[in-house]
């Protein structure tokens, strides 16, 4: 069974960065590939980027694409999404889960069986 803790959300203005990490810990953590997610108030939880279990091969949905950055670093058992020149519309509690296979698979979240608790993102001057 894996866990997954995510961490580094907060409140940043407009325009602004912050680096999301996800801790993951667990027999053969660093096997699987991790995905990123977020939900906003009212929407249905997006997909946003995966990343392969040796990080060779990343995926980025099309809206963070240019803004959006996923890493990971193996050693840590960590996974990072750094995340530039925010906007309000990207106000959300984001998830990174860990999918069921080593490569990255699209956000179906029935490919994804461990999920963190979640960290909030609040973009607002």
């Amino acid at each position: 069974q894996l866990q997954l803790v995510e961490s580094g959300g907060g409140l940043v203005q407009p325009g602004g960065s912050l680096r999301l990490s996800c801790v993951v810990s667990g027999f053969t953590s660093d096997y699987y590939a991790i995905g990123w997610f977020r939900q906003a108030p009212g929407n249905e939880r997006e997909g946003l980027s995966c990343i392969s279990s040796s990080g060779g091969r990343t995926n980025y949905a099309e809206f963070v694409k240019g803004r959006f950055t996923i890493s990971r670093d193996n050693a840590k058992n960590t996974v990072y999404l750094q995340m530039n020149s925010l906007s309000p519309e990207d106000t959300a509690v984001y998830y990174c889960a860990s999918s069921k296979y080593s490569y990255c698979s699209g956000y179906v979240s029935r490919n994804y069986n461990y999920w963190g608790q979640g960290t909030q993102v609040t973009v607002s001057s």
